[in-house]
């Protein structure tokens, strides 16, 4: 049996064109690029057309487990089977970032014949936005901390300063750290730490920004720490936005490439989901609806944390609403779900995929709820037999699910025209009627309630005091009106990574809550939720090389 190739050979294998040529097959003249070398480029925000007629399709999947469920995978391979059966689609995605690329995640440009290129670029620096994010929010950290050194007209109270430091990098032993320590020419000694730059609230902010304005303005309401009043401190109170702004005037123009087959793919922005909102940016979801008919976007993680930030913090903000709804499901991931262990699912095991499959039907059951048709996409791997596969869509079918395989990480665009056709097909036959599950004027404890229960499936939510506290405070500030941003494990509907498939009987509690005014959500930390991830026994960097001249390796 011949060895299948990686994802990078065959990327790198691919027939890839320049990026002014693609450009061209989007009726983009040359003059509007900015290119980043010959095979990326950055577009202007003047090519958004405020009213598109595009059709949009989320892309999101049952809760992840370690047996991988391709969701970036399906959304590329969407993409280029649309384009398959004639239809003028664009794809738009998320940044990777460089700790998740380095460490256990690996990066996120797709898989197998499903690939944005070039992805050795895309997975590392790309075209600098990520660096330019990491830039700004260390330059407003900086210029805090010399405020308070030089006198601290603020009145800020260093013991509650909530803006850290980033970097775009796993590392845990930055989590905590002390500032400031070597006496009075180095600044006020005061705790601090880092987050990964995807965590930033200003990667937040760059990805719901309508407008290099609207980005201002946003930076200027977010909140860096409190008075010994405890008035919140602003950005804007330093004096500073504008100065932010500059440092992001590129990094707000969406990034164009292609993938494997040459379907446009606009990549921009990359907030993590389990601690952010997880969706590409505004700007570039209504740049591809202004400049096909469909656009393929996806949603980070399982439908219980980015398809649910999608709709109730995306949608909220810029008016993107999904005609269709996909959810990716694999019989490995949903046999994990029923109890199967990661050694052994290879063998055939029809009874853990119907007790697993009860976690692809709650993710169903919300979706609906939103008023969304949906389509699910069974991305099959070599090892799943017909019978699992059948038993799959049996359970879908009694359930009145639509669904289709997949198999665009073996075939490309070729393996998903059935999965394209029936995406088509529904978004004429229904008409979606999205409704969000709570209003803005439902209090913070409401809106977490009602995420709790309609969403993951649990029966209330428990506040610790910390949290008790903050919602009163919270509430004064006029926070309270905010969609909220739950920070939950992706591994389960619950705030127990441990408890998969779909658990009964639980409650979730909440230890922080955390405001993101810039962005125009509250975070709401569960669990053991971390916001600087740490790097695995042996890390995926161990792998990577480069050639003398200049090929990488071992990126996957």
């Amino acid at each position: 049996m011949s060895r299948v190739p990686s994802d990078i050979e065959i990327a790198q294998k691919a027939s890839i064109k320049r990026v002014k040529h693609i450009a061209e097959d989007l009726g983009i003249p040359e003059e509007k690029l900015e290119p980043y070398g010959h095979f990326k480029a950055k577009l202007p925000l003047d090519l958004i057309d405020e009213k598109p007629e595009a059709k949009t399709i989320l892309v999101t999947a049952v809760n992840p487990t370690p047996a991988g469920e391709g969701k970036s995978t399906v959304t590329v391979g969407l993409g280029q089977a649309l384009n398959k059966i004639g239809k003028k689609a664009v794809v738009a995605l998320r940044e990777p970032s460089l700790g998740p690329t380095m460490g256990m995640k690996g990066g996120a440009c797709g898989g197998g014949y499903s690939q944005v290129i070039p992805m050795e670029d895309i997975n590392l620096h790309f075209t600098g936005d990520i660096h330019a994010i990491t830039t700004a929010h260390n330059a407003l950290t900086a210029i805090m901390d010399n405020h308070i050194h030089r006198g601290n007209a603020l009145n800020i109270d260093v013991r509650k300063l909530t803006w850290k430091r980033v970097m775009d990098m796993n590392d845990r032993s930055l989590r905590n750290i002390v500032a400031g320590l070597g006496g009075p020419l180095q600044g006020v000694p005061h705790e601090s730490g880092f987050d990964i730059t995807v965590a930033s609230e200003i990667m937040a902010i760059l990805c719901l920004a309508d407008s290099l304005d609207n980005l201002k303005e946003r930076l200027a309401q977010m909140v860096v720490a409190y008075t010994f009043e405890n008035k919140p401190v602003t950005c804007g109170d330093l004096n500073v936005e504008g100065a932010l702004a500059l440092l992001l005037k590129d990094a707000i123009k969406p990034n164009l490439v292609q993938t494997l087959e040459n379907t446009p793919a606009l990549i921009h922005g990359g907030p993590f989901a389990n601690i952010a909102h997880g969706c590409n940016s505004v700007i570039a979801t209504k740049m591809a609806a202004s400049l096909g008919d469909y656009v393929v976007t996806e949603a980070g993680f399982g439908a219980d944390l980015g398809a649910e930030k999608f709709l109730h913090i995306k949608a909220a903000s810029s008016g993107v609403k999904p005609n269709l709804v996909v959810v990716v499901a694999t019989v490995r991931a949903l046999k994990m779900h029923g109890g199967v262990d990661k050694n052994q699912l290879k063998e055939e095991n029809v009874e853990a995929l119907r007790a697993g499959s009860a976690n692809l039907l709650k993710h169903a059951e919300t979706l609906r709820s939103f008023g969304l048709p949906i389509l699910v996409a069974v991305n099959r791997f070599v090892h799943d037999t017909d019978e699992e596969m059948n038993a799959l869509k049996q359970i879908c079918s009694d359930h009145h699910i639509p669904v289709e395989t997949a198999e665009v990480w073996e075939k490309g665009g070729e393996g998903g025209r059935a999965l394209a056709e029936r995406a088509t097909s529904l978004i004429e036959e229904k008409t979606a009627a999205f409704a969000p599950l709570y209003q803005a004027a439902d209090s913070l404890e409401q809106k977490i309630d009602t995420i709790v229960k309609k969403v993951y499936g649990g029966e209330g939510v428990v506040f610790s005091n910390n949290a008790s506290k903050q919602l009163k405070l919270f509430k004064e500030n006029g926070w309270d009106s905010l969609p909220v941003c739950m920070a939950k494990t992706q591994y389960s509907l619950s705030d127990d990574p441990a408890a998969l498939g779909r658990p009964k009987n639980f409650t979730v509690t909440v230890r922080e809550l955390r405001i993101s005014a810039g962005a125009g959500f509250v975070v709401v930390l569960t669990g053991n939720v971390m916001t600087m991830p740490g790097l695995p026994e042996r890390p995926g960097a161990e792998d990577m090389d480069v050639t003398s001249d200049g090929k990488a390796l071992g990126l996957f």
